[in-house]
C-alpha cells in the first residue's frame, strides 16, 4: 500500500510537471494558432539559466527566480524577433521555422555552456523526506514540486478566468480578429501570451533539472507528452491541460511501476524491464486515440475552458 501511494505521488508530481509545459503550450496554440515545436527548447533554457543563476548566487531559490524572469525575456524576445513572421501561415511553415529554432537553442547552449552538461544540486532543507503517513515519507522537493505547480495551475485559472488580461485571452482564442478590430494591441498581447508559455515551460525545466541532469536535447522527448496533452485536453484549455496532464503522469507512472512485475509472469526479467515503459507508453496514445473518438476537439474545448 504504501508502495502504491508513493507512486501515486510521483505520478502526480510528473503529470503536474508536464502541465506547466502543456499549459504554455496550449495557450500558445490556442490563441495564436501558432504550431511551436521550440517549446521544448525553453524548457532546457529554464534548467540551464536555473543551474547557472543558483551556482552564480549560491542560492537555489534566488536562482530559479532569475531564471524564470529571464526565459520570460527570452520568450518575448523570440516572439518578437521571429514569431512575429509565422501568423497567419500555414502550419507546416510554423513546424519548419520552430524545428530550426530547436537546432539554434542546441547550438547556442553548446556554445555558451559545452556539450557536458550541468547539474543544479539541491539545498539541504530540500533533500529531504517528510513524514505524510504514520510510516510513509516522501521526498521533499518532490512534494515542494507538486505545491507549486498547484498554486501555478491556481494562478493561471484566477489569471484566465478572473482577469482582463485572462478576458482577452479568452477572447483572442474564439475571435482574435474581432478583438484587434476593437483597439486591443494584438502584437503586445501576443508577446505577452508567448512570454508566459515561456516562463511555465522554463519553471517546467528548472524543477526538473535537479532530478535530470541538465543537457542539450532535454526538451525535445518531453515536449511529444506535452503535444498530447494538449491534444487529450482540448487545444486553449487550461483546465482540459491539467486534467490531461495528471492522467498521463499517472498512466506513465504506474505502468512503469506496476507492468514490470506483471510481464514478468508470461516473460524474462530482462523482456519485461524492456516493454514495460513501452507499454505504459503505448498506454498514453490508446487514451489520446480514445478520447478522440469520443470527443474530437479535446475534453475541454477552447470553446468551454
Amino acid at each position: 500500500m504504501t508502495l502504491f501511494i508513493e507512486q501515486c505521488l510521483n505520478g502526480l508530481q510528473f503529470g503536474l510537471l508536464l502541465f506547466l509545459l502543456a499549459a504554455g503550450l496550449t495557450l500558445v496554440f490556442g490563441i495564436m494558432d501558432l504550431v511551436n515545436l521550440a517549446h521544448g527548447s525553453l524548457y532546457m533554457i529554464g534548467a540551464y539559466f536555473a543551474a547557472t543563476f543558483a551556482a552564480w548566487t549560491g542560492s537555489f531559490v534566488l536562482g530559479a527566480i532569475l531564471a524564470l524572469a529571464a526565459t520570460l525575456l527570452v520568450g518575448m524576445a523570440v516572439e518578437v524577433i521571429a514569431m512575429r513572421r509565422l501568423y497567419g501561415r500555414d502550419h507546416l511553415d510554423h513546424v519548419l521555422a520552430t524545428f530550426g529554432l530547436i537546432l539554434f537553442f542546441d547550438e547556442l547552449v553548446r556554445l555558451i555552456w559545452g556539450a557536458g552538461g550541468m547539474s543544479l544540486p539541491l539545498p539541504s532543507w530540500l533533500n529531504t523526506s517528510v513524514r505524510i503517513l504514520p510510516g510513509f515519507d516522501y521526498s521533499a522537493y518532490k512534494l515542494s514540486i507538486i505545491v507549486v505547480s498547484l498554486a501555478v495551475a491556481a494562478f493561471l485559472y484566477f489569471l484566465v478566468m478572473r482577469t482582463r488580461l485572462g478576458m482577452l485571452i479568452r477572447a483572442g482564442a474564439s475571435n482574435r480578429e474581432m478583438i484587434g478590430a476593437l483597439g486591443v494591441n494584438i502584437k503586445l498581447l501576443f508577446t505577452l501570451v508567448f512570454g508566459l508559455g515561456a516562463a511555465l515551460a522554463g519553471l517546467a525545466g528548472l524543477m526538473q533539472a535537479p532530478i535530470l541532469t541538465v543537457q542539450i536535447g532535454m526538451g525535445e522527448n518531453i515536449l511529444i507528452l506535452a503535444f498530447v496533452i494538449t491534444v487529450i485536453g482540448g487545444i486553449g484549455s487550461i483546465r482540459g491541460a491539467f486534467l490531461a496532464a495528471i492522467l498521463v503522469g499517472l498512466i506513465d507512472t504506474l505502468g512503469r511501476a506496476y507492468f514490470t512485475d506483471l510481464l514478468r509472469l508470461l516473460f524474462s526479467k530482462e523482456t519485461a524491464a524492456t516493454a514495460a515503459p513501452a507499454l505504459s507508453s503505448m498506454l498514453i496514445y490508446l487514451l489520446m486515440a480514445f478520447v478522440l473518438v469520443l470527443r474530437p476537439e479535446g475534453l475541454f474545448p477552447a470553446s468551454n475552458k
